[in-house]
């Protein structure tokens, strides 16, 4: 068979795959989008999306179909112990509040955005190897279909988008920076009827929640604790323990759920180490989790990884497929104390009052985060 040729293609077809698929391509970039499931489906997540996520989305024209089943979300409410704080969310241009998608929405509408751009996608598709030139270089894949049959196609740039796990990762050899071996434990839900009061989330001592309005007028509840006390508290019956979490803290909900029953079977994550890999190489990239993954406790990963498609696919298409060392330093920049934060944070080792300081130097850091967003979505504005 002849070997095909793109000038961009991404292994991986969920949020951080999707969207630097859809940008490389109305950048005018040819671009071949695999995924080794046959079905892009739902998956685990907490949904949230902070300002910078919903900026990028509101910026590429996809917020229609989000807004159109999932509601908005305009205040956010932490809980410590018996302290309530109550934070009003400003409108942004373009939008009224933030949104929490499930991902079986906003993973397809990001997958459709790419195809209308022009991506051709590929799914049930394994990436096997990668093409090296003589000097070196990533130039290609090997790509086997569901009828086992494999095949090479070169191309400009390979960008692994495909999770913590990732293969590009190991077949490029992209080396670990930063490692952290702290981890929560989680188990997830969906409840109906409650009323939307915006995020909520919860801590007390080794103990954290979070209730998060997502679509078709759901909410996703969390609970979560260190990873070695995880079957001690709710190993027995899980969703009997949910409910006893959440009484802690907000007794009214807690009684609420007690005459109802959880839309969908809990999940548990259990947790995994997180990390900081090199992101760029010669003729490779990685985004999403692939490049960086944190513990969710803080709910900021897919937000990081729309920040990073975005900042890859602008490196790449003002600086060239071949020239992504910026890349690397902005994401680095960007990550380092966010991930660092979220260690501690995971960790529980905080007394209440120190949970406060760390949320907000968190705050900090996500401002930061969305200051440098609009400076590169409207650079002509920061000049003036």
């Amino acid at each position: 068979m002849q070997t095909q040729k793109f000038d961009a293609i991404v292994v991986g077809a969920r949020v951080a795959g999707a969207a630097t698929a859809m940008q490389l391509a109305r950048g005018g970039a040819r671009v071949l989008l695999v995924d080794r499931e046959p079905e892009i489906k739902d998956t685990l997540s907490t949904h949230a999306l902070m300002r910078p996520a919903i900026h990028l989305l509101a910026h590429w024209g996809l917020m229609g179909p989000i807004k159109a089943s999932t509601p908005a979300v305009l205040s956010t409410q932490f809980v410590y112990g018996d302290e309530v704080f109550d934070i009003p969310l400003k409108p942004d241009a373009g939008y009224e509040g933030l949104f929490a998608p499930r991902r079986w929405l906003l993973d397809r509408v990001l997958g459709d955005a790419a195809q209308e751009a022009g991506v051709e996608l590929r799914t049930a598709t394994i990436c096997c190897d990668v093409i090296r030139r003589p000097d070196k270089r990533v130039s290609g894949v090997v790509l086997m279909d569901r009828e086992s049959n494999r095949y090479q196609i070169t191309a400009d740039l390979i960008v692994g988008a495909d999770g913590r796990n990732s293969t590009i990762a190991k077949l490029v050899g992209a080396k670990e920076n930063a490692r952290s071996d702290i981890r929560s434990a989680c188990a997830y839900t969906y409840v109906e009827g409650i009323p939307n009061s915006g995020y909520r989330w919860f801590y007390d001592a080794n103990a954290a929640a979070g209730l998060i309005p997502t679509s078709n007028n759901q909410h996703c509840l969390f609970v979560a604790c260190p990873s070695n006390a995880f079957k001690a508290r709710f190993g027995t019956d899980i969703n009997a323990s949910i409910r006893e979490q959440l009484r802690r803290w907000d007794t009214e909900l807690a009684e609420r759920l007690d005459h109802s029953s959880f839309v969908e079977k809990p999940k548990k994550f259990l947790g995994a180490p997180g990390h900081m890999r090199q992101c760029a190489g010669a003729g490779w990239a990685l985004v999403g989790d692939a490049g960086y993954f944190k513990d969710p406790l803080t709910a900021h990963g897919i937000t990081d990884a729309l920040r990073d498609a975005h900042i890859l696919t602008e490196a790449a298409m003002t600086k060239g497929l071949g020239e992504l060392t910026g890349y690397q330093i902005i994401r680095d920049q960007l990550s380092a104390k966010l991930f660092q934060i979220t260690e501690e944070i995971a960790s529980f080792d905080w007394s209440l009052d120190q949970l406060k300081a760390l949320h907000m130097h968190l705050n900090t850091e996500m401002k930061a985060e969305f200051l440098h967003l609009q400076a590169s979505l409207n650079p002509s504005a920061q000049a003036a």
